[in-house]
């Protein structure tokens, strides 16, 4: 299976995180020589006007919002699915995921591949740390930022 990577995180705040993650993504592409796809424009407003009023389901909108994205960059390439690197956090809910996944999938007619990639967290944690990458420290929305 040949992987493209695509960037887009329209929830990201404040700018200067939507940066760091960015670039941190275009390195990590650069060292596994993966090659990315996709507009990575800033969305912050297209996902505020989505979430404003609507807090307390905010995650499951963020996630729609990115896989369905994802899903419509999947079809227009031409390839034979999408899935997301949200599945290889311990944090996110993977139920939620899934069912939004499948339920874009079968809207958009290109197949959802879920895997539960938990498993190589820490083998991840351990690479990006090795090449001296950026980390996160909040899903990067306002709304996780100021509950940090």
């Amino acid at each position: 299976m040949e992987v493209v990577g695509t960037f887009w995180n329209p929830n990201i705040h404040p700018l200067s995180e939507y940066e760091a993650r960015k670039a941190a993504v275009g390195e990590l592409a650069h060292h596994l020589e993966l090659r990315l796809i996709g507009n990575d424009a800033y969305g912050l407003k297209d996902f505020l006007r989505e979430v404003v009023f609507r807090e307390q389901v905010r995650c499951s909108i963020c996630v729609h919002m990115r896989l369905l994205e994802t899903a419509k960059r999947a079809k227009s390439g031409g390839f034979q699915g999408f899935t997301t690197t949200m599945l290889s956090s311990t944090y996110m809910n993977h139920e939620n995921i899934r069912h939004t996944g499948e339920a874009i999938a079968q809207e958009l007619g290109v197949p959802f591949i879920y895997r539960d990639f938990r498993e190589g967290w820490k083998r991840g944690l351990e690479v990006t740390r090795a090449l001296g990458l950026y980390r996160q420290r909040y899903c990067g929305c306002i709304y996780s930022e100021s509950e940090r």
